[in-house]
């Protein structure tokens, strides 16, 4: 058989491609394992973390692990995290997230910054499920609590919708973060779920988590505990 430049060009290309595909899956399934790491600094630094009643009462909590070394910076690029939301049978499936532009309160220009986003009511879920909102603008947003418990003259829990912090070597603190768009990752869902699939779809319960996002729901099901939900049971993908 003879090789034309027409045949290498499409075989160069379709290795390419495949390269592609598997590296992105790659760089999805380590971002899956790095906000399990960031979830569980949350459990395991009570008092100066994340207060229980935040986490118990959370609808959703998105995990942005190291922005900074993402080349998330103020005014410019992007982070990329994951989100869970609670559903009536558990947490659900990951869904991949895209976090950009925005203003920072604190910590910038620190090396490997987290961010966490805790959505606290139905408002904030809505957003969450539009598949793309602005903190302070679309959604409400503030700088969370700090500490074992929540202070009582807060009203996080009547109004804000969002609730952000940072992390900076395994402390937390309340971060405001204001004009960040977060929006659907729609690379790294196809790298993991094999097709495009909505926040909505994924968020409220109807995608079931594949088997390369065990480690990740195991976390959240520990987290969820507090609450009143069961760990999900991933699929077979």
């Amino acid at each position: 058989m003879k090789i034309t430049p027409l045949l290498l060009a499409g075989a160069l290309a379709l290795t390419s491609g495949n390269l592609w595909a598997a590296s992105g899956r790659q760089d999805s399934i380590d971002r899956l394992q790095m906000s399990s790491d960031v979830l569980r600094s949350i459990m395991s630094t009570p008092d100066k973390g994340i207060p229980d009643e935040v986490v118990k009462d959370a609808k959703c909590i998105v995990v942005v692990p190291h922005l900074v070394k993402g080349g998330f910076v103020v005014g410019g690029e992007h982070g990329r995290g994951i989100a869970s939301c609670r559903t009536p049978e558990g947490w659900s499936a990951p869904a991949f997230v895209s976090v950009g532009g925005g203003s920072w309160g604190l910590q910038i220009g620190v090396e490997g910054v987290d961010l966490v986003m805790v959505v606290m009511n139905d408002r904030g879920l809505q957003h969450l499920l539009g598949d793309k909102f602005q903190l302070s603008g679309d959604a409400s947003a503030s700088a969370g609590p700090v500490g074992r418990h929540a202070s009582a003259g807060t009203d996080w829990k009547m109004t804000t919708e969002v609730l952000t912090y940072s992390r900076s070597h395994g402390i937390f603190a309340g971060v405001t973060l204001d004009g960040a768009v977060v929006e659907q990752d729609t690379d790294s869902t196809r790298a993991i779920y094999g097709r495009d699939a909505s926040f909505r779809s994924v968020l409220s319960g109807n995608v079931r988590p594949p088997q390369s996002t065990l480690s990740f729901m195991r976390v959240v099901g520990e987290i969820g505990r507090a609450g009143t939900l069961a760990e999900a049971t991933p699929g077979q993908q």
